[in-house]
């Protein structure tokens, strides 16, 4: 038999810890591999963790409710030796002295050879072997020999090298930081003014999601400007070409088409035009972005909002876009979208329409520098011009809202972006074939 641990998995990008909701499993059980031991919450999606082996579960290391960074161990398996960790590369027999090495090379070689003197390495408590550097500078930053241990080794036989710690102490002081910068934040919890609560107040707990809702948009009202724009769009032609070709559609792809993604499409597209409102702030610096993902905020059952991305959709067609939507929105109702799906957004869309508002003023998500709020759909008397003079006619209107943070984004560059939005949402084509 063999122990293994079990460590905390990478679950998406810029994660860097998770918290233990429920261990499906318990000490004793006997578990397959890839079989759903653990139930994991990070900062965007709740997932279930599979078991990296097969065998029996002998000692659970992480309890309900902790907090355990990425690569971390929470569980130690006992395996049958075949299933076991792979048995390490035998070692090479050690190599002949510098002298027989020269006096075996051809003479016209044995001027230039030159074998470096071994390192003074002596095995640590863990079995490893560690350079006298890597050992000085892990005292010098104050890592313990069990932290050093699960180091991932790029060197020989798995050794770890000056890059190595390096790479990991620099990842360490991060988390450390993001964690500072989380503490610095008025807890939410921690109301201004004394609430007075009566007998027939009903009091409801926040839930995790809730409370991590709350924290962002605090967040984000503190490190961004918010400034908003409004324009309003005729979308008669858009609602047009829907309502005559939706049956159709429904029949050929199987599926509906809502009017998230014209938006999209015509976001994307803005987002070519003006690619300064794809950006992030990191500091004093600009981080322009070359991906087009677009986030949409989806609603739960639970009335709590999740935000799934839809990567380069300014590559998609409307097609592609709207499977898509429907993909990602069915997945987050049903609680089945990972922790990839909601990263690596650099611009969102929030349809607050759906909920018969006519606008909003949506909160930035961060690090992302803008966000748009669709409203809702409505008839209203307007002015057309025609060929014969104007006439007043019912068109289908709709106002846009879109909030930038004006740290980095101008009034001119808002402006504009929005405005481009509903250009590319009026010159809609209704001869667009399906």
């Amino acid at each position: 038999m063999a122990s293994v641990e079990m460590l905390m998995p990478k679950m998406g990008e810029s994660i860097i810890e998770g918290t233990i909701l429920t261990w499906l499993k318990k000490e004793g059980d006997s578990i397959e591999q890839d079989e759903s031991v653990l139930e994991v919450a990070t900062d965007k999606v709740d997932t279930e963790v599979p078991a990296t082996h097969g065998g029996i579960l002998t000692k659970i290391l992480a309890k309900e409710g902790d907090v355990v960074a990425v690569g971390a161990p929470i569980a130690v398996i006992e395996t049958a030796s075949e299933n076991g960790v792979a048995t390490p590369a035998p070692k090479k027999e050690k190599a002949s002295s510098k002298e027989e090495l020269v006096a075996a090379a051809p003479a016209n070689t044995a001027a230039i050879l030159s074998i470096p003197e071994p390192e003074n390495e002596t095995p640590s408590a863990d079995g490893r072997f560690y350079s006298p550097l890597v050992k000085n500078i892990a005292k010098e930053e104050g890592i313990s020999g069990m932290e050093l241990s699960r180091i991932p080794g790029s060197g020989k036989d798995g050794r770890v090298t000056k890059d190595d710690i390096l790479g990991f102490i620099k990842t360490r002081k991060e988390s450390e930081v993001q964690k500072q910068n989380v503490k610095s934040i008025p807890s939410i919890s921690e109301p201004k003014a004394q609430i007075s609560i009566s007998a027939t107040d009903e009091i409801i707990e926040m839930d995790r999601m809730r409370k991590m809702i709350a924290l962002r948009m605090v967040e984000s009202k503190r490190i961004s400007a918010h400034v908003t724009s409004f324009v309003e769009v005729d979308m008669t032609n858009i609602v047009l070409w829907r309502e005559k070709n939706k049956l159709a559609y429904k029949a050929k792809y199987g599926e509906g088409i809502t009017y998230t993604p014209f938006f999209i499409e015509a976001v994307a597209k803005a987002i070519r035009d003006f690619p300064m409102i794809n950006i992030s702030v990191d500091g004093e610096r600009i981080i322009k972005k070359k991906d087009i993902n677009v986030g949409m905020a989806v609603a739960l059952p639970s009335g709590n909002l999740i935000v799934p991305v839809i990567r380069n959709a300014d590559q998609l067609n409307l097609v592609g876009i709207s499977n898509k939507v429907n993909e990602l929105a069915n997945r987050a109702r049903n609680n089945k979208l990972t922790a990839d799906d909601l990263a690596g957004g650099t611009y969102t869309v929030s349809n607050v329409g759906s909920f018969g508002n006519i606008m909003g003023t949506p909160i930035i998500p961060q690090p992302q520098v803008a966000i748009m709020a669709v409203g809702a759909i409505v008839k209203k008397p307007a002015v057309v011009e025609t060929p014969t003079g104007d006439v007043i006619a019912i068109r289908h209107k709709m106002f846009l809202s879109h909030s930038y943070d004006h740290r980095v984004v101008d009034g001119a560059l808002g402006g504009m972006f929005v405005r481009r939005v509903a250009d590319y949402l009026e010159e809609f084509d209704l001869h667009t074939g399906l």
